[in-house]
């Protein structure tokens, strides 16, 4: 029974703990003296005090019977693509099955797919980081959540873009689809947050500026990585939304500011209020410098309402 409360974190099952030689008579005794606790119908926890999260996600596993897997929220926040579990316990089981008691703190998915979507080894029994990925952004309203899942789990480097997309491949029916092929393909060319994301699409794309070159490397007496590069024009632009702006990453950034300036290059930057509050104008900079540096295309309106051509 050690072995088995170790791998489950301290929470088993009635019938765990009766195949492990406790009788009906002693499983009561423990509950009734407090040394076991009753977590959920037929769960015990072997230990008193605050439960750990892994504690908590294993008790609503295992109330919720046999194939279930934890998923959504509580599946991302253990492998680490997020860093708040939320208020519910999030598990998946199989759709042929059905829970009709509600279970406390517990929110349960239904799945078609499960077998193929769960993670084959990871414990506590969860989906698999691309499923997960799929799920929560099925799961949203919010556009801006489909970004965040998608890039976040890329930037973390907890996934890839192909891997999402082959899990992609293989759901018939998912919310968002169209803008989550077109995202991945994005994500794919080095576009690794959200801010970086909408400066492509709104800033360059909407507005017919030249493709820059995405998270490019930069080698000679000092690696540095550039946002987005435009080479032929000796233009840099660097997107200040990340973790790392502040202390040693303001020095950094400072840094390759200065390198770029001694190398004859212009380096434009631009944050969140830039880029999703005034894309046009941020066009309208970009096409400025550009042209002065030998551009010779020209800036397309993104729409009716679009200020950055006069």
């Amino acid at each position: 029974m050690e072995e088995l409360l170790g791998v489950q974190h301290g929470v088993l099952t009635r019938a765990q703990a009766l195949a492990c030689g406790i009788t009906p008579d002693q499983l009561r005794w423990l509950a009734a003296s407090g040394r076991w606790r009753r977590v959920h119908a037929g769960v015990y926890s072997a230990f008193t005090g605050p439960m750990p999260f892994e504690a908590q996600v294993w008790a609503a596993i295992l109330r919720a019977g046999r194939g279930a897997v934890a998923s959504h929220r509580t599946a991302a926040y253990l492998d680490g693509l997020c860093d708040d579990p939320g208020s519910a316990i999030h598990v998946t089981v199989p759709a042929d099955r059905h829970i009709c008691a509600p279970i406390e703190g517990v929110r349960v998915h239904y799945a078609h797919r499960l077998g193929r979507t769960r993670h084959p080894t990871r414990l506590p029994p969860r989906t698999r980081i691309e499923e997960t990925v799929l799920d929560l952004v099925d799961d949203t309203h919010d556009a801006s959540e489909v970004e965040t899942w998608v890039v976040g789990a890329c930037q973390r480097r907890r996934t890839t873009p192909e891997r999402i997309a082959a899990a992609l491949a293989l759901r018939k029916k998912i919310r968002w689809r169209p803008m989550l092929e077109s995202m991945l393909v994005d994500v794919a060319i080095g576009a690794e947050s959200p801010l970086e994301l909408r400066h492509l699409r709104r800033v360059e794309r909407a507005h017919g500026l030249p493709s820059g070159a995405r998270q490019r490397r930069v080698s000679g007496s000092r690696v540095i990585w550039i946002d987005v590069d435009y080479d032929e024009y000796r233009l840099r632009v660097e997107l200040d939304g990340r973790v790392g702006h502040v202390g040693e990453g303001q020095f950094r950034d400072r840094r390759r500011d200065n390198r770029t300036t001694v190398d004859g290059r212009a380096t434009l930057r631009y944050g969140h209020a830039d880029v999703f509050g005034d894309p046009c104008g941020v066009a309208a900079e970009q096409a400025r410098v550009l042209r002065d540096r030998g551009w010779p295309g020209g800036l397309r309106p993104c729409g009716s309402s679009c200020t950055a051509v006069p």
